[in-house]
């Protein structure tokens, strides 16, 4: 790579969501070289999200594009609130800007109190229903993949990560705040964070692409990597 065309990449920060690491993101960092200076930040550190935003913003460029998925849409929709000015691009991958549901709290503090008491076990074989689509459950390199990030992960950072998201706000006032080219992208089969969800946060965010991934769960960087690679590079290029 040339100097010039060096010189003309965009530093891309990428968002890892629960229980995932810079192995989520594989597809993409390798795929957008040539236009973006990606870096994989680290979400498994500290237990608020605003504590997880401070810490990407203290070692990020001066600007620099944004990819996050689930959790790290959380992060993300953070930063825009901080500094919203350092943000050139935004990409928000099978998330959510609304609070979590009493429901949805209180199984997060199941799990949690599981986690305290020793019986962490990362990602399942019956929880990757909820993550991937039923056709790739026999998908052993993908599955391996999703479990592997989830032990590297760990017990403590998951407690971290979980009470991180429980005690998140709610990030649909800012939406429309939101001046950056933005591209929401959601899996089709997204058990987590159904399609509903992601219209929502496309269609209060002014301008915003919304791209729905056919035949992808909650993982589209790693269930559809070319697809979503594809996505981003015009995302990166155009706006």
């Amino acid at each position: 790579m040339s100097e010039t065309a060096a010189a003309d990449r965009l530093p891309l920060l990428f968002l890892p969501g629960l229980l995932c690491d810079r192995a989520l993101w594989e597809n993409q960092v390798r795929h957008l070289a040539d236009v973006a200076e990606s870096q994989v930040m680290d979400l498994s550190r500290d237990d608020t999200v605003g504590a997880l935003a401070a810490a990407v913003l203290a070692m990020a460029p001066p600007r620099f594009a944004l990819a996050a998925l689930s959790m790290g849409g959380y992060v993300a929709l953070e930063i825009l609130r901080r500094a919203p000015e350092r943000v050139l691009r935004l990409a928000l991958i099978d998330t959510t800007a609304r609070p979590d549901s009493p429901e949805q709290l209180s199984r997060r503090r199941g799990l949690i109190n599981l986690a305290r008491s020793g019986k962490f076990r990362g990602v399942t074989p019956r929880l990757l229903p909820l993550l991937i689509h039923p056709d790739r459950q026999a998908d052993q390199p993908l599955t391996s993949t999703v479990m592997a990030m989830a032990e590297r992960v760990g017990q403590e950072a998951f407690i971290r990560q979980q009470t991180a998201i429980m005690s998140r706000p709610d990030s649909r006032p800012g939406l429309g705040a939101i001046a950056c080219p933005t591209l929401v992208v959601g899996g089709r089969e997204d058990a987590l964070t159904p399609p509903p969800l992601l219209a929502e946060i496309a269609d209060h965010i002014p301008g915003a692409r919304h791209v729905i991934i056919e035949e992808c769960g909650h993982l589209p960087p790693l269930e559809r990597p070319h697809a979503l690679s594809a996505l981003l590079r015009q995302w990166l290029i155009y706006g």
